[in-house]
């Protein structure tokens, strides 16, 4: 599945309309052949009604499993702005008085560098297991810790560096657990298994038809197709075609490296 799922959205598209087409072709000839001549005026009789309650089952579910999806996506793309905002709290803490806060933001930047190149897609994503990134926030977690331990900075404010580091980690561990979740396959079977027989269904309708006029059901066959496409292309956030933006950890760096947490912009 996770081969299908990382597909560009080209090869997805076009092999979903291609995969529909060709079955709503093979359906009007296999009606023909596998069906006896002397039973061939009833096929119509038959996948005529049958359309709407194929066509809206598969409506159904189709709108139950791109909902799911898309829900999914707009959960995953919320992580990260909560990561970005844990982080923008942990830069904020390094500035406190009497807190060094260059190897704070040094380390912070390094990580969500590290993150942002090694970590966002593909298996890394999924397991959170790159050696650099986690070099950087071992870095980070020592940098932190170290000066919140100083008897100088004060419990409230080594509290306050402490409560934002792990604001940070524990943002990460939802973010790799959110990469991990795979499309359930239940879906993707459901989906594949009703868009086939309403395909089916549309090529027995026009099998005695002449080729020109059976090119009015292929609409149905776009429709399944771009379905199963659209699916397979929102089930996997960090190495699909629809990869979650990591603009607001670009953003957090960005304003580390300008100085605008120290106030120097």
């Amino acid at each position: 599945m996770n081969r299908l799922t990382s597909l560009p959205a080209v090869v997805l598209v076009v092999g979903g309309l291609l995969l529909a087409l060709l079955g709503t072709a093979a359906a009007r000839v296999g009606v023909r052949v596998l069906v006896p001549v002397g039973e061939q005026d009833q096929v119509q009789k038959i996948a005529t009604p049958l359309m709407s309650s194929l066509g809206a089952a598969f409506a159904i579910f189709a709108a139950l499993s791109l909902a799911s999806e898309a829900g999914y996506l707009r959960a995953a793309e919320a992580l990260v702005s909560d990561e970005a905002a844990a982080a923008s709290r942990l830069a904020w803490a390094a500035t406190s008085p009497r807190v060094r806060s260059e190897p704070i933001h040094t380390a912070l930047r390094d990580y969500l560098r590290a993150t942002r190149a090694k970590e966002w897609e593909g298996p890394a994503a999924a397991f959170g297991d790159d050696p650099a990134t986690a070099r950087a926030i071992a870095r980070l977690e020592r940098s932190v810790r170290a000066e919140a331990a100083r008897p100088e900075v004060g419990t409230p404010t080594g509290t306050e560096l402490v409560v934002s580091l792990d604001g940070v980690t524990s943002s990460r561990r939802a973010r790799v657990a959110a990469a991990s979740r795979e499309v359930p396959v239940l879906y993707v079977v459901t989906l594949v298994v009703s868009g086939v027989a309403l395909i089916v269904n549309s090529g027995a309708l026009v099998f005695r038809n002449s080729l020109r006029t059976s090119l009015l059901v292929a609409g149905v066959a776009s429709v399944v197709g771009l379905s199963l496409a659209l699916l397979l292309a929102l089930s996997a956030s960090w190495s699909g075609p629809f990869v979650v933006s990591g603009h607001p950890l670009d953003a957090i760096v960005g304003d580390l490296e300008s100085g605008f947490f120290d106030g120097s912009t």
